[in-house]
Order: structure tokens, then sequence, then C-alpha cells
């Protein structure tokens, strides 16, 4: 027997950026790809930025959060109800950095451990991310981590395909949804095209977002998502990244 199994991440640019006319996008988004596991990076919380997208649809999530240089703010995982999670645990990656985890509990018995993280974002400090991926690799395998029969790390690691941490990602075993399913990464998942006063230009457009998987998990299909302005303006995007959506098999 085998579960299917939703996952989803976005880095969705905490407040700036036109956050309020955002909004309506990440809940139209989020309601129609209604994901079983959704990482986010960048979530303000005492803004409740994670609930709300979660209150989006009909399904109903938990929200599970791994705060990042400040107590208030960082990445989140949203695991839709009713499925169970245990064994949290969270990761200080330096530099401002964090990666958090839990083993979710699939309808057939299954353990999925999932992770979401957010790496160091200056394009020049390739070093510095892969280093971060390094710590993030330890983690995964260190002999306490929980037992799972899948692993799916999910996040904004601003690294293209061509920089060293990716090759490490894939070196330890992990694959990449997108390219597993598609024969490529996408060109580009920074910058959707949002523009605002103070948006972010550092660095070229490209890859950096991903959903790796680890293990027995069959990945049926994968794409981008929160990809579509405005319908009354081209320059109004969900983020200022576009996101990724994964449906596995896992068993």
């Amino acid at each position: 027997m085998t579960d299917r199994v939703r996952v989803a991440t976005l880095n969705i640019r905490n407040i700036a950026d036109r956050w309020d006319e955002r909004l309506p996008l990440l809940l139209a988004d989020t309601a129609a790809l209604a994901p079983d596991l959704l990482g986010l990076q960048e979530v303000v919380y005492v803004l409740q930025q994670d609930r709300l997208l979660g209150a989006a649809g009909p399904a109903r999530y938990r929200e599970v959060r791994g705060w990042a240089g400040r107590p208030e703010y960082g990445n989140s995982l949203l695991v839709r109800e009713p499925l169970a999670f245990d064994a949290y645990e969270r990761l200080d990656l330096g530099m401002t950095r964090s990666a958090h985890r839990v083993v979710v509990t699939l309808p057939t018995g299954a353990r999925l451990l999932m992770a979401v993280t957010h790496l160091h974002h200056l394009v020049a400090d390739a070093e510095a991310r892969d280093g971060q991926a390094a710590a993030l690799l330890a983690w995964l395998d260190d002999g306490a981590a929980p037992a799972a029969d899948a692993q799916v790390v999910v996040g904004d690691f601003n690294a293209e395909p061509t920089e060293p941490t990716y090759a490490r990602m894939r070196d330890a075993g992990f694959r990449s949804a997108h390219a597993e399913a598609n024969g490529a990464e996408p060109a580009v998942t920074w910058p959707s095209g949002l523009q605002a006063p103070a948006m972010d230009t550092d660095g070229e457009p490209g890859c950096l977002d991903y959903i790796w998987v680890r293990g027995p998990a069959t990945v049926r299909s994968a794409r981008v998502v929160y990809d579509r302005p405005a319908a009354d303006d081209r320059t109004l995007f969900p983020s200022d990244h576009f996101g990724l959506v994964a449906d596995l098999e896992v068993g």
C-alpha cells in the first residue's frame, strides 16, 4: 500500500512588497492547491501569516514553526488535518537561518520526515550556503534522528542548480521533485515579476527553491505554483518567489 501526499513550498516575502495586496492572491492559490504539507519561509508569526494561509479554504491545518534569527519570525510548516505528527526538532544554521522538522504519520502508517529550511541569501556566499546544507544533512543523518520511511526537505535554498549546495543534496541521495518529474529544474523561481518600491534586486533570475525527496517516495508530478499575477495588475504576484508543488506516493 502507498500514500499519496501533496507537498508544497513558498517563500512568502514576510510583510514586505505590497503584502496587503498580495494576500488575496496567496489565499486563492493556497485554497486551490490544498496541499497536505506546506512549507513556508519568511513568516511573521505575530501577524499569524501561516494561520491565515491555512484558513484559505475548507481544509484545516496545524502550524509548526521554526524561528530563525528572532522568535517572532522564520519558517513554518502547515500540516493538513487529520494527519498526525510528532518528533519536532529545530536546528540553528547560523547567519539567522534555521531548519525544523517533524515526522508525519500517513494513513497507511508510513512515517514521513518533513523538514523546512531557508538558507543564506547573499549571492556571493555560496560557501556559506554549502556549509548550512552540510549541517542540515548531518542533522538528518544523525543516528538520533527519528526513524522515517522517507524524507522530504523543502524551502528557499537561495542556491541555483550549478552551486555546490545543489550537488551536496544530490550526493546525499536527495532527488529534486521538479527535476525528476520534468527532466529539469524550472528556469526561474525568483524573482516572480512582483514590482514594489523596496523589492530585492540582488542577483540574477534563477531557480532557488526546491522540494527534495529521499527514500521510497515516487514523484508523480511537480510544477511551479503561486506564479499567476493579479488579473488587473501584471506587476502584482503572490510573492517575489514562485512556489513549487509535488504529488508524491510514499511506500
